[in-house]
C-alpha cells in the first residue's frame, strides 16, 4: 500500500502535520489586525511638480474611469476607452492595497511560540510525510 503522495511515507504523519499546520496558520492569521486609511478624499499617489507635491486622490482616479466608460459605451472597440478604464481601475486597486496597515494583536510570548510551533512544525511533518522512507 502506498502512503501519502504515492510514497512510502506515513499517512498518519500527513494528517497530523496537515491538522497542526492548519491550526497554527489559522491562529497566526487570526492574530493579525488589518486597518485601512482608504477614503474618497485620501491621497493615493503623489507626483512631484517642481518643488510642489501634487496629490492624486481616489476621487480623481474615477474621472478618467468615467471618461473611459463613456467612450466604451459610445464605441466598444475604442482602445483609448479601454486603456483609461483598465488603467484607472488598476491605479485604484494599487491605491487600496497600498493603504492597508497590518499589526499583531497583543499576546504573550507563549501564545506566539505555540502558534509558530504548530504552523512550522505541522508544515515540517506534512512535508516529511511526502518523502519516501527507506
Amino acid at each position: 500500500m502506498r502512503g501519502a503522495g504515492g510514497t512510502s511515507g506515513g499517512v498518519g504523519l500527513f494528517f497530523l502535520g496537515f491538522a497542526m499546520m492548519c491550526a497554527g496558520f489559522y491562529l497566526l492569521f487570526n492574530a493579525i489586525n488589518v486597518y485601512s486609511s482608504f477614503g474618497v478624499g485620501s491621497v493615493l499617489f503623489q507626483i512631484p511638480l517642481g518643488g510642489y507635491q501634487a496629490g492624486i486622490s481616489s476621487g480623481m482616479i474615477l474621472i478618467p474611469f468615467m471618461i473611459g466608460i463613456g467612450l466604451i459605451f459610445y464605441s466598444g472597440s475604442n482602445i483609448i476607452g479601454w486603456l483609461l478604464s483598465i488603467g484607472s481601475l488598476s491605479a485604484l486597486l494599487v491605491g487600496v492595497i497600498s493603504s492597508l496597515h497590518f499589526s499583531f494583536r497583543s499576546m504573550s510570548a507563549f501564545e506566539l511560540i505555540s502558534m509558530l510551533v504548530l504552523a512550522i512544525g505541522g508544515l515540517g511533518l506534512f512535508l516529511r510525510s511526502l518523502r519516501s522512507f527507506e
